[in-house]
């Protein structure tokens, strides 16, 4: 199959900012990777998506954008176009070169029991803003025909393994926002769910509680002492028990209980529960990895890696350390999923979000 250049745009459930990168690949394997970028939020932005995530709680019409929600969508599609301009610029790319890009947007809601799910950002806007055709609405269809709509990664850090000479099975931790998992053994259809909350209350008590983004480095964690009893109770939750493929929304586990307790106390209580609940999804697999790859914002923060580190029980290693581009992953998997979805090729499967077949999804804008 042909090979084409993409770029891929990715915004997640952290509210950080917004990834950039560029791939080479034919839709099946990487043939090569290109530069990357960011482009953090402002702190009147992420506001404003903060607000939005509120907004959008009560939503019945994935297309509806009431109120802060048409702020919000404008803001991101705005963001993403500077991104990929900038981005453009720096490197020395011509648009010409590039076949397709991928915006996955900014979810705001996740209810596939609903079969809702809703992504802001507008991908006919954006790619009339860039003059260069998009691949958006990633989710839609699969959820459409009874998935999950989540996780969509999984696809692409099969092609990454594909490359590895590491020993099978090899499971990739991402955690960000929401922290999930992805099982692959040999040809086989990768494995992935959700597992659990993963940055998003971390980072939602440090901003409510200190006034910052996030616990850099675990260090406000690593100075108070776990609530174990929290711990338990949380993960007593029907979601940890309930067998894959599953997902859930940033918002799921976002008031946790940790009122009563120290700001370094809750912190060190929010880090365990995230990585208890990431250990406590290795018992859905079939056999025991013997690779276990860390990716994802989350792979920073030394207490959370070192807490989950004692509860699997297993050697852990960082994307950095097989060569992968740690910070850029999830925007250079949505550059390959928009080159799938330009070849009809599928994004999902059974064993990734519960679909009945595997399926194609995103939507093409043309400028």
């Amino acid at each position: 199959m042909s090979v084409l250049s993409a770029i891929g745009l990715m915004s997640g459930t952290s509210l950080d900012g917004v990834d950039v990168a560029l791939i080479e690949t034919d839709g099946e394997r990487i043939k090569g990777f290109g530069p990357t970028g960011y482009r953090p939020y402002a702190p009147a932005e992420q506001e404003l998506l903060l607000h939005a995530l509120e907004g959008a709680a009560d939503l019945k019409d994935r297309h509806a954008r009431p109120g802060v929600l048409a702020q919000a969508e404008t803001l991101v599609t705005r963001a993403h176009s500077e991104v990929v301009e900038e981005f453009l610029f720096k490197n020395g790319v011509q648009k010409k070169t590039i076949a397709i890009v991928g915006f996955h947007g900014q979810t705001v809601l996740h209810r596939p029991r609903e079969r809702l799910t809703v992504q802001i950002g507008d991908g006919s806007a954006l790619a009339k803003q860039l003059a260069m055709p998009v691949a958006y609405d990633f989710r839609a269809a699969d959820v459409a025909a009874g998935g999950e709509g989540a996780p969509l990664v999984p696809v692409y850090h099969r092609a990454l393994a594909r490359e590895l000479k590491a020993k099978r099975p090899i499971v990739v931790v991402n955690i960000g926002g929401v922290a999930n998992v992805t099982y692959l053994d040999g040809d086989a259809d990768p494995i992935a769910f959700d597992t659990g909350p993963g940055n998003a209350p971390i980072d939602d008590l440090m901003r409510t509680r200190a006034g910052e983004k996030l616990d850099a480095e675990g260090m406000l964690a690593a100075s108070g002492k776990i609530d174990e009893a929290i711990v338990s109770r949380i993960l007593n939750d029907p979601f940890f028990l309930q067998k894959p493929p599953k997902s859930l929304d940033r918002a799921t586990f976002s008031k946790l209980p940790l009122n009563s307790l120290l700001n370094e106390d809750a912190a060190a209580t929010a880090t365990a529960i995230v990585a208890a609940s990431i250990a406590k999804a290795f018992d859905h697999f079939s056999k025991k990895p013997h690779t276990v790859i860390v990716v994802g914002g989350g792979a920073r923060n030394r207490t959370l890696i070192s807490m989950l580190q004692a509860r699997i029980g297993l050697p852990m290693t960082s994307a950095s350390d097989v060569g992968w581009q740690a910070d850029a992953i999830e925007a250079q998997a949505f550059a390959y999923l928009a080159v799938r979805t330009l070849k009809g090729l599928p994004l999902t499967f059974p064993t990734t979000t519960g679909v009945p077949t595997a399926v194609t999804g995103g939507v093409i804008a043309k400028p």
